[in-house]
């Protein structure tokens, strides 16, 4: 039974590329080409096959088995939470931050101590949903999967909660961080069950991964 590595779309595919060449990993060279329609990648290991997907499917594909390894931002793992991912390895890449904006007219002008309810723009809705519940505040979400720096200045909502990496997005959408959430970077993540039951075969990816950071 092969292993399957699943890797997100997108800047972080690009970014792992170095990474996974040190972990002696080298899939067909059409996986980071994201103009192809292929989404499953043999690599140089018989055993191995790579996957590529949305970076928010990463931890689903891993939860429930379907890859036994996989490359996953930590703004994902807190999102979903899933009991069945361990992330043994964090892999210093695609670093940035998920933050609270606001327009920057009215930036400092919400008063949380007054205030028990907001509309926030989000495709974190758990995560955006514990942040205000924490100041007292009961945050009603509008899930957007994109284009949320549009939400305030159309009367979508309030605020917006998104990953952040420059500012330079919100900058020109006449917006500003009024807080951050949490630092994010990219982890390694794997089955636990596929842990358990191929052990020498799943911990050796890892140690393969930690020798190439370690490089």
């Amino acid at each position: 039974m092969s292993i399957v590595l699943a890797l997100p779309k997108g800047r972080i595919l690009k970014d792992a590329g170095p990474l996974l060449a040190r972990a002696g990993i080298f899939p067909e060279a059409d996986y980071a080409d994201e103009s192809s329609r292929r989404m499953r990648f043999p690599t140089n290991h018989p055993e191995m096959d790579v996957i590529r997907v949305r970076s928010f499917d990463v931890a689903t594909f891993v939860a429930f088995g379907a890859a036994q390894i996989g490359v996953c931002g930590s703004d994902v793992l807190m999102e979903f939470d899933y009991p069945e991912v361990y992330a043994p390895l964090d892999l210093g890449i695609g670093q940035c931050r998920i933050s609270v904006a606001e327009p920057k007219d009215d930036a400092g002008q919400t008063d949380f101590t007054r205030a028990s309810r907001i509309r926030v723009a989000s495709k974190y809705p758990n995560m955006a949903k514990k942040h205000f519940a924490a100041k007292g505040i009961q945050a009603e979400i509008v899930a957007l999967n994109g284009a949320m720096e549009l939400a305030p200045g159309l009367g979508l909502s309030r605020l917006i909660v998104d990953l952040v990496q420059t500012g330079s997005t919100l900058k020109a959408n006449g917006l500003v961080e009024t807080d951050v959430i949490a630092q994010v970077s990219s982890r390694l993540i794997v089955n636990r069950i596929a842990l358990k039951t191929r052990p020498d075969e799943i911990g050796a990816w890892i140690e393969a991964f930690r020798k190439a950071l370690a490089s």
